[in-house]
């Protein structure tokens, strides 16, 4: 019980006090809390999370990343009150000629920090802040092994290593060259890889695992599993709302779970923040360098050019690498990257494109993720494959999706063109095969290209993308090249990941088929490595350095169905 209700607009949080009143309740805005129906306080400046009352009811707490605030609203009226007396004795000496001296002393007083070039603090009440710091161990495997024999594509400029030998001690790759051209240590296993290939695990830059169950983390999520069969070893979630992905992709890191590297830009900046200056920008992009540690974030359609701007160049001041949506508005497009972004989500919808605009991808060097696989223009590039492709005889693609994503996707596919079940298209209608022919013109002009799946069939969708990509005359190793060390490069990572180079973590993936020769063999995995440990990519049963099964998980078992005629 109590006169005051807690608000959640946004990430922004509101005491509002609620009146005892006989007729209909009024509508409060706390838009602009100073012409509010109602006393409205903004709690908090940069945004957060989970919000909540103490005990007492006379304090709210809230958390943001690595950071817990507490606003006591006793105290913050307090702090209020005594700025609203100052501010009216000031008024009032302002008025009287005689108590001038009086005024200039408080004056001097307020300016008394700024000297020495210090810039005076807002005044205010400010909430306790609290840092929380919380220490797990990394997950790094021990010993050696030498994958040896194989054909190894590196991704270093465009170099091929046949008969190589690929040397890794613990976690990072410690010598890649031909068989028995760099050292090996003495106690390592060998693992004989003859006849297969060798490549850097993929690099998804705009993957989504569509759709975790926002604050409710599962022991094991069959998304992650199954991306990292098909061999995407560094998953980049380009705005995915929620903050959930933060912690999954810690769980990966301690070995907590099973799954490819996870990164995310966090929830995106949206219109809706109103960027009002650079200081504003600077307070809003803080909540990632600061507190979530993305290192990275979605501008996303974040209003006029002068805002957008703004974020940018908050984004370099605070070591922020920042992607953007490309929104079906390709003049748009185009200033993101004349102003510096140094990433585009989507295709530019407009094809074909002429010598202008791939000048402007080779001047900018913004990466494109186009994900050709919800292609802007037309249908769905999913769903050529949904109608040309055995998926239901797929036994690895059955054993990795949950079986109620499996059906809903495969099994049945309903009309209509949105995200998700669509209907048939003829081969034509699709746009992707004019979008391809603008990605291989993109790249020959020295423009750069990332390979994104969407999440929109997990795992395979990655390798249907990577086709997607070739089927306009790009080069098959170009290609790769951007399904690894180019999406690397465009996330920020590529000192640690994308190619098979001495020092880097040790991600690779090994093929039973070279996709040098024909596209689609990216999809003959064999195995995957991701931080030292070798799995079989068919199974994901750890094979080095422990030789561990992958447990079995509760969606593969089979249950009863209640849907009829969806028989499993």
């Amino acid at each position: 019980k109590g006169d005051k209700a807690l608000a959640m607009v946004g990430m922004d949080f509101y005491s509002v006090t609620v009146p005892e009143i006989g007729s209909a309740p009024p509508t409060v805005s706390v838009a602009d809390p100073n012409s509010a129906a109602v006393p409205v306080k903004k709690l908090n400046e940069i945004g957060g999370e989970f919000p909540t009352w103490t005990a007492d009811g006379q304090r709210v707490m809230w958390a943001l990343g690595n950071a817990v605030w507490t606003y006591d609203l006793a105290r913050g009226k307090a702090v209020d009150d005594s700025l609203k007396a100052d501010a009216k004795l000031r008024a009032e000496l302002r008025k009287d000629p005689a108590k001038k001296d009086s005024l200039a002393r408080l004056d001097s007083i307020a300016k008394a920090d700024t000297v020495g070039g210090k810039k005076p603090a807002t005044p205010g009440y400010k909430p306790d802040e609290r840092r929380i710091t919380v220490t797990a161990m990394r997950d790094t495997p021990r010993g050696s092994v030498v994958l040896r024999g194989a054909k190894a594509i590196t991704m270093k400029g465009y170099e091929i290593i046949e008969n190589a030998d690929v040397v890794v001690t613990d976690n990072r790759i410690v010598g890649v060259g031909a068989r028995g051209s760099v050292p090996v240590p003495a106690n390592a296993k060998v693992i004989d890889v003859s006849g297969k290939v060798i490549l850097p695990g993929f690099v998804d830059t705009h993957y989504h695992p569509q759709w975790l169950t926002p604050q409710l983390h599962n022991t094991q999520t069959w998304q992650y599993l199954t991306t990292l069969a098909y061999g995407p070893t560094t998953t980049r979630e380009p705005q995915p709302a929620v903050t959930d992905f933060m912690t999954y992709g810690d769980r990966v890191a301690t070995g907590d779970m099973v799954g490819p590297r996870i990164y995310t830009t966090g929830p995106g900046v949206f219109a809706g923040e109103n960027i009002k200056s650079l200081d504003h920008a600077r307070q809003v992009l803080s909540r990632y360098a600061k507190y979530y540690d993305t290192k990275t974030l979605k501008m996303y359609m974040s209003g006029n050019r002068q805002q957008r701007q703004w974020i940018i160049m908050a984004a370099k001041e605070l070591g922020l690498m920042p992607t953007t949506e490309g929104g079906l508005d390709q003049k748009l497009d185009l200033t993101h990257g004349i102003d510096g972004y140094p990433g585009i989500e989507h295709t530019l919808p407009i094809t074909p494109k002429y010598r202008d605009v791939f000048e402007w991808y080779k001047g900018t060097q913004t990466t494109n993720s186009p994900t050709l696989i919800v292609e802007y223009g037309g249908p769905f590039g999913e769903g050529w494959f949904y109608q040309s492709e055995d998926l239901l005889g797929d036994a690895k693609l059955r054993r990795f999706t949950h079986p109620v994503d499996f059906d809903s996707k495969v099994r049945r596919r309903g009309a209509g063109n949105a995200p998700g079940p669509a209907g048939f298209a003829v081969k034509e209608e699709y746009a992707m095969w004019q979008h391809a022919q603008d990605v291989a013109k993109t790249v020959a002009a020295g423009g750069r290209i990332g390979v994104g799946s969407h999440g929109q069939l997990q795992g395979l969708g990655m390798h249907w993308e990577i086709w997607l990509l070739a089927s306009g005359g790009l080069p098959n190793h170009d290609v790769l090249r951007s399904a690894t060390i180019v999406g690397a490069e465009a996330i920020g990572l590529s000192q640690d990941v994308g190619s098979l180079e001495a020092g880097k973590l040790a991600d690779l993936i090994v093929l039973d088929q070279d996709p040098l020769t024909n596209i689609r063999n990216t999809n003959t995995l064999n195995r995957v490595m991701l931080n030292g440990r070798l799995y079989d990519a068919n199974t994901l049963d750890e094979e080095y350095p422990r030789q561990r099964k992958l447990p079995a998980q509760p969606w593969a078992y089979k249950v009863p169905s209640p849907t009829a005629g969806m028989g499993r």
